[in-house]
């Protein structure tokens, strides 16, 4: 574990480094906000749209492990809202916590980091996991809390879902670059240069900006965002674990890789969507910290047992 521990330090460093960067105010937040929109809607959408252009739909889609990891999700999502029930939460919180259960943050810190440590091959077992997360558990998130809200589901509200995947980066670029494979368009040398170039600044601008994020979330809370990590870093992975590798038969690197996307922390963007409904905005900040400091354990642990 001590060599994985090497391996996935660097990655912390530069979380600590951009915390550091946030803390201090070297960083401001508006800073922080411009960097991550730069990393979302450039960088990390030219990495995504790079790999998945160099790879054919089929070595992508496997229904096994889509069904592995979405039965695994969602078997901890309901154990959260069971128990969101249990201490009788309304539905727009219990919908909130259940979300911190089982999204993580696969995109920031997960494609990133996976991608240098297994290679390319890790991108598509990543993506359907990033794909899975947007289309199904984004959706319903928004729904709960809209019916919880009003009362009742509007059309409005069932139109907006659509749309935000459709304006979605890595959704755009994900299926741009997989209709590029499919007409078998050779890249450029000039653009795949340029693909390379803005999509190095993924790695880096993304951790960087989960810890220079990270510098204005409370720790409130606390433990609520103790079981809320526990969900995600414990129950969530062991969970799809069972379901990729005893239910589905799904292949070994395949299996790998989803249950380490399970294994990340709690997705930064589940603060703004609480901050935006103005649903338990303090407890998500505080998942996210616990559960992004917890992993450095737990995470790295996970990918010693896979690797």
């Amino acid at each position: 574990m001590l060599a994985i521990l090497f391996k996935t330090l660097p990655f912390f460093a530069l979380i600590a480094l951009g915390y550091w960067a946030g803390r201090t105010r070297f960083f401001t937040q508006e800073a922080t906000a411009y960097l991550t929109k730069f990393v979302f809607y450039f960088a990390l959408s030219a990495m995504i749209f790079r790999f998945a252009a160099n790879l054919e739909l089929a070595e992508v889609w496997d229904l096994n492990l889509v069904l592995a990891y979405l039965s695994g999700t969602v078997l901890v999502y309901l154990i959260a809202t069971g128990v969101g029930m249990i201490r009788r939460l309304d539905m727009p919180t219990t919908a909130v916590e259940a979300q911190c259960a089982v999204i993580g943050n696969a995109g920031f810190l997960g494609l990133p980091m996976l991608a240098l440590l297994f290679g390319p091959q890790a991108i598509g077992p990543v993506m359907l996991v990033l794909a899975t997360d947007l289309i199904v558990f984004s959706s319903l998130i928004v729904i709960l809390i809209s019916i919880g809200q009003d009362g009742r589901m509007s059309w409005a509200v069932l139109r907006t879902i659509p749309m935000g995947l459709v304006k979605n980066p890595m959704i755009v670029a994900m299926s741009l670059g997989l209709i590029w494979s499919g007409f078998k368009i050779p890249i450029p040398d000039p653009m795949n240069d340029f693909l390379t170039i803005l999509g190095g600044a993924a790695t880096p601008g993304a951790l960087f900006a989960i810890g220079a994020s990270l510098a204005s979330k409370s720790a409130e809370r606390l433990p609520i965002a103790g079981w809320l990590s526990f969900c995600k870093l414990v129950l969530h992975p062991a969970a799809v674990a069972v379901s990729a590798l005893l239910i589905f038969n799904v292949d070994p690197f395949g299996a790998a890789m989803v249950i380490t996307c399970a294994a990340m922390p709690v997705a930064g963007n589940i603060y703004m969507l609480a901050q935006h409904y103005g649903v338990a905005p303090q407890r998500v900040s505080a998942a996210i910290l616990v559960s992004t400091a917890l992993s450095i354990v737990s995470l790295t642990a996970v990918i010693a047992w896979i690797s």
